[in-house]
């Protein structure tokens, strides 16, 4: 394919920019694409990937699962990105919550596949602008405590909660 101005300084964020304006899209998968803005383009979808891993298993009665996920949320060596994305999209149900991370997390894949041939042709992506202004946590951190209780988010019929 033939280098042309448009492959120039392309816009990496242009697809999250448009799902986060998309008033078909719902509010949460605004807010989440929205939050992924800037974010490194390798980084973001591996978080997002890990972050749905573990809701997916702990949705599915995994106990390690509950764990992984109370590191995800209590890590004090990463940034809030991870947090960012969950607290978006807590207590909105685990259903709807597992599939807007599925959807994010095809946008990011795209996304990288797309940065993957601006660098194959030599082309440069427009300067990614890092959305946090630290590269720790800035605030309280969630409790790491695998045995967190599952309320009624998490459950397709509240009154399976446990």
């Amino acid at each position: 394919m033939k280098k042309t101005v448009f492959h120039d300084r392309f816009d990496l964020d242009v697809t999250l920019r448009d799902a986060a304006l998309d008033a078909d899209n719902r509010p949460t998968r605004r807010m989440i694409a929205n939050a992924a803005i800037g974010m490194d383009v390798e980084d973001a979808y591996y978080s997002v990937r890990e972050l749905r891993e573990a809701i997916a298993w702990t949705h599915e009665g995994d106990v390690a699962a509950k764990r992984k996920l109370a590191e995800i949320l209590a890590n004090d060596g990463a940034d809030d990105f991870q947090r960012c994305i969950y607290f978006c999209l807590a207590g909105r149900g685990v259903v709807d919550m597992l599939d807007d991370l599925e959807w994010l997390e095809d946008l990011l894949e795209r996304r990288g596949r797309v940065a993957g041939e601006v660098r194959r042709m030599k082309a440069r992506p427009m300067p990614l602008t890092n959305p946090y202004v630290a590269d720790a946590p800035d605030g309280p951190l969630v409790r790491l405590d695998g045995n967190f209780e599952q309320g009624p988010s998490w459950w397709a019929d509240p009154s399976l909660s446990a």
